[in-house]
């Protein structure tokens, strides 16, 4: 069976309640393939929001099943995203390929070991630390880690981020969105739920470009990933 017929998700008579008493999702049934584009449409306070929370895994305090096939990643993008203010756009960026940001500092960490007298003057730690930088190495390859720098100037030019060096203390609203969004796709889940997406935010995103609001739905259909909006 082909990705795009494959249901990688699954809610089976979700309900939610809060208190007093007041139901927010109803006996939910839904379900969807790899690579689907589904949006949420509905009035304020009818459980757009919760339901994406509980499709993402964040929310967990529900009546009924939630069934997702195996591998099943979710990458949730709030309305006001937690980044850490003490951070540079690219530092908050790398977070979206953390494994690989840490296979090249491991990899820099056993090259500057090869330095240490100690090591030089032990044949048995000098064939260890070379064994662990073959399989750092074997690593690097597999992610194409040499050029990450490259891929990551891509997507943050794609996304207009803010300058890579600038502290994320200082970017406005949409522009600590737009550096949200790049650390999320970077991540490349199976799925992507992102609120209100088609937005006046979205469509600011791309002023300046000659971008229409079909342009934006093009590229949400083009994304090799199921999008949730």
């Amino acid at each position: 069976m082909s990705d795009d017929k494959k249901i990688i998700f699954s809610m089976v008579g979700v309900s939610k309640v809060v208190p007093p008493q007041k139901k927010i999702l109803n006996n939910i049934y839904l379900s969807f393939f790899y690579g689907a584009k589904i949006g949420i449409i509905g009035l304020n306070g009818s459980g757009k929001s919760t339901l994406m929370k509980i499709i993402a895994g964040i929310d967990q305090d529900y009546q009924g099943e939630v069934v997702s096939s195996q591998g099943f990643s979710v990458g949730y993008l709030e309305q006001e995203p937690v980044l850490d203010d003490e951070k540079t756009v690219k530092q908050v960026v790398e977070e979206g390929v953390q494994e690989v940001v840490d296979v090249l500092n491991a990899y820099n960490q056993v090259n500057e070991k090869f330095a240490d007298p100690e090591v030089l003057e032990d044949p048995d730690k000098m064939e260890a630390l070379m064994k662990e930088q073959t399989i750092l190495q074997e690593k690097i390859d597999q992610y194409d880690a040499w050029n990450l720098d490259t891929k990551l100037e891509r997507a943050m030019d794609a996304l207009r981020c803010p300058e890579e060096d600038k502290q994320v203390k200082f970017l406005s609203g949409g522009e600590r969105r737009r550096v949200a969004l790049c650390r999320l796709l970077l991540k490349e889940p199976m799925c992507c739920c992102w609120m209100s997406l088609l937005t006046i935010w979205m469509q600011n995103l791309f002023s300046g470009w000659s971008c229409t609001y079909n342009n934006i739905r093009e590229l949400l259909f083009q994304l090799p990933t199921t999008v949730i909006f």
